[in-house]
């Protein structure tokens, strides 16, 4: 039996979600990889790869350990994404949960930190130094382990090209900070916008608050959407105002006197964060026809 302790897992960094990227030189951008994020961990016992919430799922990405133990180094704790690339190299998120299921060998990780090595504790180091050790251990890796690429300001031209590739987003990291666990504006998050269409249930109107749209898509309630009411707009909406109790699976939460409900059949557009499970940030672009 060994004396020497397991290294522990390390709860993860979570970027605070910006609505702009930052512009300063002082930040690095990196894609924002649309997958599960996991940390892999190489001890004297081997190496296991585990949930954001420090759940061992070494079986479901029996491959990503195998090729980890292949890395050149005794130790190490990193910190990355795993995805179902497509044959271009964009994740699929999709395809996640059938891969990890029955091909296992399709999924990959993608290394964006490194919290320790060799025994060291890496994470008072900046982050553009981390960077460049991930750099020297993950770069022989072939294709289920890789390194996720970064550059350095520029951040509106790196977020310009991330939206026209059709990329769920970007993640900006302060060159010279440390790595610490939990929520933290050290790294953000800039998400892509969507449009879409969506079926408007009911609206929400309280004193001295945006009015808001209840909104749903394919008869599922998927959040609300602020709306700036135009007086043509409001008129042509409440002739659809009808009495009666909310649509099933609208949550209580959202539901009350203040909302008049609609009748069915009012279709809407709306602009949305993408890769997100309910509508953020939405706004009601415009009401369409019936």
């Amino acid at each position: 039996m060994r004396s020497v302790d397991r290294l522990k897992f390390i709860k993860p960094l979570e970027p605070v979600l910006v609505l702009e990227a930052p512009v300063s030189d002082d930040w690095l951008h990196e894609i924002k990889y649309d997958g599960f994020r996991t940390q892999i961990i190489l001890d004297w016992a081997g190496a296991r790869a585990l949930t954001r919430t420090g759940i061992d799922w070494s079986k479901r990405y029996w491959p990503i350990v195998a090729a980890a133990e292949k890395l050149k180094a005794k130790s190490f704790i990193l910190d990355g994404e795993v995805i179902a690339p497509d044959p271009d190299g964009r994740p699929n998120f999709h395809e996640m949960h059938s891969r990890m299921a029955w091909n296992a060998e399709l999924l990959a990780f993608v290394a964006f930190d490194i919290l320790h090595r060799d025994g060291q504790d890496l994470r008072s180091l900046p982050a553009v130094e981390r960077k460049a050790i991930l750099w020297d251990l993950v770069k022989p890796a072939e294709g289920i382990v890789q390194y996720s690429q970064h550059v350095e300001g520029g951040g509106a031209e790196f977020y310009a090209a991330v939206e026209k590739m059709g990329l769920e987003g970007m993640v900006s990291k302060r060159r010279n900070s440390p790595y610490r666990s939990g929520p933290s504006d050290i790294w953000v998050k800039t998400k892509c916008w969507e449009v879409g269409d969506f079926e408007l249930l009911g609206l929400k109107r309280e004193p001295g608050k945006q009015t808001v749209g209840l909104m749903a898509r394919d008869g599922k309630y998927a959040g609300p959407a602020t709306i700036a009411l135009t007086k043509a707009m409001r008129e042509r909406l409440m002739q659809r105002v009808r009495k009666g109790k909310p649509p099933e699976g609208v949550p209580k939460a959202v539901t009350g006197p203040e909302v008049e409900w609609l009748k069915p059949s009012v279709k809407a557009r709306v602009r949305y964060l993408r890769g997100e499970n309910k509508l953020r940030h939405a706004s009601l672009q415009r009401v369409l026809d019936d």
